[in-house]
């Protein structure tokens, strides 16, 4: 049976604000994309979420952002590269010491939001993420979207990159997601938001908003965690996938 990899933000919490709506998740994915402080997490939940992700054989990825806490990460800044390089191994490097405590593998990297869009359209951004990864351990997984300097700058470090598709966002026709500030960038319909995963995991493309079809070729669908119905959606998302013939399963580790 082919399998394809879902993955989730998790772990956004911070202080005693909690995302009780992880636990629910953690049965319907394959990798979770755990906050490292500096959008939302904080060390107890960061440790707390991994030891859920470990009970629920889920694999465990860095979410490193910008440092932007009132933000949730999702506006842009104007760090060098090497600022870029310095925040993403200083949220690695955390996780990766949670995952030690715990005797577990750290699985994946994953940037969040406002980084992660600027790093699919500037080169040195993503270059300096990608080899923040590599440093630390050449190793793990890199989730990016396919024909993007993201994915293309990972790919040239040598790093086992994972072509990510997104469950709920339209896309545009240079294959970059419309931004969420746009009103139409989110898919709301249940069915609609069906229909571009399975043309996604099945034919390797995706329509976008003005109705082009353009390759999309995805190993790993993104799912959100930050909103009232993510239990539901996930469920039955999950329950899709496995009758299009597909079964929930990150990939593994070379070591």
């Amino acid at each position: 049976m082919n399998t394809i990899d879902i993955n989730c933000d998790l772990g956004e919490g911070f202080g005693s604000y909690k995302n009780e709506k992880d636990l629910l998740l953690m049965k319907y994915i394959s990798s979770a994309n755990i906050a490292c402080g500096f959008h939302a997490g904080d060390s107890s939940i960061m440790l707390k979420t991994a030891q859920k992700c470990i009970e629920n054989k889920v694999t465990i990825g860095a979410h490193p952002s910008f440092p932007d806490l009132q933000g949730f990460g999702r506006r842009n800044m104007d760090l060098s590269a090497q600022e870029v390089y310095d925040i993403c191994v200083y949220q690695i490097g955390a996780l990766l010491g949670v995952t030690k405590v715990l005797k577990t593998n750290l699985h994946h990297v994953k940037p969040h939001g406002a980084l992660y869009n600027m790093a699919c359209k500037d080169a040195k951004v993503a270059k300096a993420i990608a080899q923040a990864t590599k440093d630390i351990d050449d190793q793990l997984f890199f989730y990016a979207m396919p024909f993007t300097p993201l994915y293309d700058e990972a790919k040239k470090l040598g790093l086992q990159v994972l072509a990510e598709g997104f469950a709920d966002r339209r896309y545009q026709e240079n294959g970059l997601l419309i931004p969420r500030s746009e009103p139409k960038a989110v898919i709301h319909d249940n069915n609609l938001v069906f229909e571009q995963i399975k043309m996604m995991i099945t034919e390797k493309k995706v329509e976008t908003i003005s109705g082009k079809i353009i390759p999309m070729p995805v190993e790993t669908i993104c799912i959100h965690s930050d909103n009232e119905l993510a239990v539901a959606f996930a469920e039955s998302l999950f329950r899709f996938i496995e009758q299009s013939g597909f079964t929930a399963e990150a990939q593994r580790r070379r070591v």
